[in-house]
């Protein structure tokens, strides 16, 4: 388990467009010998373990090799190498237990190698050439022709895929009454997972409001910041043609604190509200998501909470939920 210390330290590095990533393996693909380097945010790692028993679950996942009895929890464990196509020359040696969106699971490693620190501008938003199960690709060094590359596994994605009944489709009836956005304005969403974005615009669709997705934190900047010149042009707000930005925190080139106080530091921006919307839950991330001037803050994925949080955040009000 993590100190406080490491914890708070840690967290402070959103100040900075920073953050550690934990590099484990899963052994090599098909046709290789060179077992594939991936990463997941430290942020999202509760600990790491040797193997322990795991108890087989009837009629589960393929990917499911049972479940796990971690101090009184009982969690699913699944196994990632199957699901990314990766064959462990060692056998799985490794638990990682997570915890992010609102659920706690366990992920059958061969190995762990060690935790780094980069800036958000070393990861770059993965092509849909290498799978939905990837977010995006982080190079090691901060030379741009870096060799030492590592798959970004896009968590989200891995949960839907193995558990499909549990991350269903937005409803309608979920999300509840329309929201009421001023004529010609929109909302502006950043999130670097597809499964994600996929659920944000049927939130938003289902809400009754016109918006534009992308992919990072840099994408939705450039995209606010034409804007925001356009409408100086036109003589009008940048508010007038986009009522919200709804972003993620973690995200290729540029996280959400950094987006976030990029908007409240511009005069042409500083009145949109910015509505977080992570996987990275705890008060010590809520309290760095006010500092940066959020207008609220809602834990990923429940519709009918987004939804409540996007109705206020519209009207004026504290959206933290």
């Amino acid at each position: 388990m993590e100190s406080g210390f490491a914890i708070d330290e840690r967290t402070r590095l959103t100040s900075t467009n920073q953050f550690e990533l934990l590099l484990f393996r899963l052994g090599a693909a098909p046709g290789s010998s060179v077992g594939e380097a991936f990463g997941i945010n430290v942020f999202k790692v509760r600990e790491i373990l040797s193997m322990p028993t795991i108890t087989p679950i009837a009629a589960s996942s393929e990917y499911v090799l049972g479940a796990a009895n971690i101090r009184g929890q009982v969690m699913p464990v699944i196994n990632l190498p199957k699901l990314m196509g990766c064959e462990p020359a060692t056998g799985l040696n490794i638990l990682l237990v997570t915890e992010f969106a609102r659920t706690t699971q366990g992920f059958a490693l061969e190995s762990v190698d060690e935790i780094v620190r980069l800036e958000w501008s070393q990861v770059l938003a993965a092509d849909v050439t290498l799978g939905n199960r990837v977010t995006s690709i982080a190079r090691l060094e901060a030379d741009p022709e870096s060799k030492q590359l590592v798959q970004v596994v896009d968590v989200e994605q891995v949960l839907r895929d193995v558990f499909p009944a549990q991350h269903k489709s937005v409803e309608p009836e979920e999300v509840g009454e329309k929201a009421i956005m001023p004529a010609g304005a929109k909302v502006l969403a950043a999130d670097d997972s597809g499964f994600a974005r996929e659920l944000i615009g049927q939130s938003l669709t289902a809400l009754g409001l016109e918006y534009s997705i992308a992919k990072t934190g840099l994408e939705a900047w450039n995209q606010l910041d034409a804007i925001a010149r356009s409408a100086e042009r036109d003589g009008v707000r940048a508010k007038d043609r986009v009522a919200l930005v709804l972003t993620d925190l973690e995200m290729p080139e540029m996280d959400g604190f950094t987006l976030t106080r990029k908007i409240k530091a511009d005069p042409r921006t500083a009145d949109i509200p910015v509505v977080i919307h992570s996987s990275l839950s705890g008060t010590a991330n809520e309290a760095h998501v006010k500092n940066a001037g959020a207008s609220g803050y809602v834990a990923k994925f429940a519709a009918g909470d987004l939804a409540g949080a996007i109705r206020k955040a519209l009207t004026g009000k504290s959206a933290y939920a």
